[in-house]
């Protein structure tokens, strides 16, 4: 029997930097040839970054990338290399995959089932192929399939059915809690079908909103994992197929779902911030636990000498916030700042007091909470100008969807790293970081008054969240039907939750589309995320159903 020896690239591709894109191709390539491997599958649209967007609507884009992928196959290693590229023949686009060997572009195959849901978009840029595309490598008969195609029934076993020995897909499969095992349980009804090995290459990597974690694997044609790859880190790994079986390669261990999601944040994280140039990155430091765990993830991602935290105390703000600060700071070595918004609060309220001379008290109290936001979102902003330090948000989940933020002052910046995160798994998230650093012989970066305090913006005397909200078990159970499973008010009260609780809370969330348009974007780790995959109109008549 034939033997090949397969090499996945697990690789991090940056969108739109053809020449970056293929000296990490060919790097791989050199790693891959230096392990004996006889062919390289990468990721998919690996050339080009995914997802290019509207650059696919660019011919000079095209022009470019056809020139980065003929340079490849002539500068690279000698060794065949599967290459996701994107290509324009006459009047169509496609996502393709082609076989680079001797110097040349040797077989092209073209992606046939095109995503459109969730994150995906494709059947904006491209049309779909219908052609197997299958490749003999020494001796071996190879299908290619590119990511969605073994989602669905079709192309997988069209594959098959042509004759493929083994199937190589190419991936560009964005990270959500949970999606690892769906991979593998719908690669494991392809096999089925197709009774063939399956080699699964992923992109890993942020790219703006979305995290890729690579997560690479294999099963044998009995749907066996033969091989599993690290998430969130590159690689070139090395497969043995032979006697019609693919040998068993590096098993890497599972991630529990915390473990994963701060994983990928820390990674959207440092992706984004290298990727578009930051020097460094601020954020203001409450004493709360949301600002405590994104500090801590850019910590992480970054280093601590790139992180600067600054302590902005109003009169409102209390002592215990501002010795768990210094605690934090203590520990995790970051620049620190404090500078105290009463001059400015001050300041405000004098100039406005004329305006506001005909309303009674009660209407400021808005007003002046907003004040104090705004005045911290304006000190950060300036800082952000002078240093060139990105400013990162630090508004969850929970408190997206239903406004609980400030335009222009807590929501002002350019990436909000748990903006997909809801508060519990806030919670979760912060013990699991302290877990680790004791795991790990360290003292834990987050003190536990900080987690075990009720949450509080400290706007005005005595203020804790839950006086504007539902629990926060509640309100996220009631988010997570509505917003992410598009259930009606109707069933959620169904199963179990006042009537109350679920007219408020989905209220506040239409309300709130407004900023949620304005706010910056943020790491997506949930199925479904406030920004490519939530388009709801701000201006809407519906009534929901009750």
């Amino acid at each position: 029997m034939n033997s090949l020896k397969i090499a996945i690239a697990q690789i991090n591709c940056t969108v739109g930097d053809l020449a970056g894109n293929a000296r990490r191709i060919a790097a791989a390539a050199r790693e891959a040839k230096q392990q004996g491997a006889d062919v390289l599958l990468t990721p998919e649209l690996a050339l080009c970054g995914y997802p290019p967007e509207d650059l696919l609507l660019r011919a000079d884009f095209y022009r470019a990338a056809s020139a980065a992928l003929l340079q490849l196959a002539a500068e690279a290693p000698d060794l065949p290399i599967i290459v996701g590229h994107p290509e324009h023949v006459g009047n169509d686009c496609y996502n393709a995959a082609s076989l680079l060997t001797g110097g040349r572009v040797a077989a092209t195959y073209r992606k046939h089932h095109l995503p459109n849901y969730e994150v995906f978009d494709e059947e904006r840029y491209f049309s779909a192929g219908s052609e197997a595309c299958l490749v003999e490598i020494k001796g071996v008969r190879c299908g290619i399939n590119i990511c969605a195609d073994v989602w669905e029934t079709g192309a997988a076993e069209q594959a098959a059915g042509a004759g493929a020995e083994v199937l190589l897909v190419l991936n560009a499969s964005p990270f959500h809690v949970g999606k690892q095992h769906l991979r593998r349980s719908v690669l494991s009804e392809r096999v089925a079908n197709m009774k063939i090995p399956v080699v699964y290459a992923n992109m890993v990597g942020g790219q703006d909103e979305l995290v890729f974690d690579g997560a690479s694997f294999a099963l044998d044609a009995d749907g066996k994992l033969v091989c599993q790859l690290p998430a969130f880190v590159e690689q070139v790994a090395l497969l043995d197929y032979a006697d019609g079986r693919l040998r068993p390669g590096p098993l890497a261990a599972a991630q529990n779902e915390e473990a994963a999601a701060y994983a990928a944040l820390v990674l959207g994280v440092r992706d984004y911030v290298t990727k578009n140039g930051f020097p460094s990155a601020l954020l203001g430091l409450s004493g709360g636990i949301d600002s405590a765990l994104t500090l801590c993830i850019a910590v992480d991602a970054l280093g601590a000498d790139k992180v600067r935290a600054v302590m902005m105390p109003s009169p409102y703000t209390a002592q215990m916030s501002l010795d768990d600060s210094r605690e934090m700071i203590r520990i995790l070595g970051v620049r620190y700042d404090e500078i105290a918004i009463a001059p400015v609060m001050d300041t405000y309220a004098a100039t406005l007091a004329p305006l506001f001379a005909d309303l009674p008290r009660s209407q400021w109290d808005t007003t002046d909470e907003n004040v104090q936001a705004r005045a911290r979102g304006m000190i950060l902003m300036a800082l952000s100008n002078r240093t060139g330090s990105i400013v990162l948000t630090t508004s969850n989940k929970s408190e997206t969807a239903v406004g609980y933020a400030t335009l222009y002052g807590d929501m002002a910046g350019g990436y909000a790293v748990i903006k997909d995160v809801m508060k519990t798994f806030v919670y979760r998230l912060s013990r699991y970081r302290n877990e680790v650093a004791v795991a790990e012989g360290r003292e834990p970066p987050i003190p536990e008054n900080i987690i075990v305090r009720p949450p509080s913006a400290e706007l005005k005397p005595g203020q804790t969240d839950q006086d504007s909200l539902p629990p926060y078990e509640i309100l996220d159970a009631i988010i997570e039907a509505y917003m992410e499973h598009n259930e009606s008010p109707r069933e959620i009260i169904a199963r179990g939750y006042s009537e109350a609780d679920v007219r408020r809370t989905v209220t506040l969330l239409k309300r709130n589309e407004y900023k949620r348009r304005q706010a910056a974007i943020g790491i997506r780790i949930s199925q479904r995320g406030f920004g490519k995959d939530w388009r709801y109109p701000i201006t809407s008549g519906y009534q929901d159903e009750y």
